[in-house]
């Protein structure tokens, strides 16, 4: 595993950036659980896991609402652009921001990918599924690691707990 990319100044600029309260169900907790996930499907599955880290603080961090709202994806992955390009933030190779940007752009649209970054990523943020009353359906997961029953269990344990905090 390598060194992580992320660091102080990047989560404070995105959370500075996230529109919604700090307790929404796609926020800061549910970007750190979408990267423990994540981190723990790469051990098995090889994914990029700079990609995955930038995925795990990326993905929704342009959300308007927690509801509907299917350009959030988008938005997301153009926001990386930004970093990368404009604002010279992103520890990444410009075929890793590729990689960012299609995690990031795609994730809204529940596909299934056989690239194990690309898998790993949706997996990781699926898994975190019932903080929202979602059950984790592995026929809707991309990489066998994230169908594995303990890892489901392991991931939806964590989901209940911050949901348990925060929400009941």
């Amino acid at each position: 595993m390598s060194e992580s990319v992320l660091y102080p100044r990047l989560i404070k600029d995105l959370c500075a950036i996230f529109e919604l309260d700090d307790r929404s169900v796609h926020g800061p907790a549910h970007w750190m659980r979408v990267r423990a996930n994540g981190l723990a499907l790469a051990r098995h599955t090889g994914a990029n896991t700079r990609v995955l880290e930038l995925f795990a603080v990326f993905h929704d961090s342009c959300r308007e609402n927690d509801w509907t709202d299917p350009d959030h994806g988008p938005r997301a992955a153009a926001l990386a652009e930004y970093f990368f390009y404009e604002e010279k933030m992103l520890l990444c190779s410009e075929d890793e921001l590729q990689l960012l940007v299609y995690a990031c752009g795609g994730h809204t649209y529940g596909g299934i990918s056989s690239d194990p970054t690309i898998g790993t990523c949706w997996d990781a943020d699926r898994l975190d599924l019932p903080r929202v009353g979602i059950t984790v359906d592995p026929n809707l997961l991309c990489t066998d690691a994230a169908k594995d029953a303990s890892l489901i269990h392991w991931a939806e344990d964590r989901a209940f707990d911050w949901r348990g905090k925060f929400w009941l």
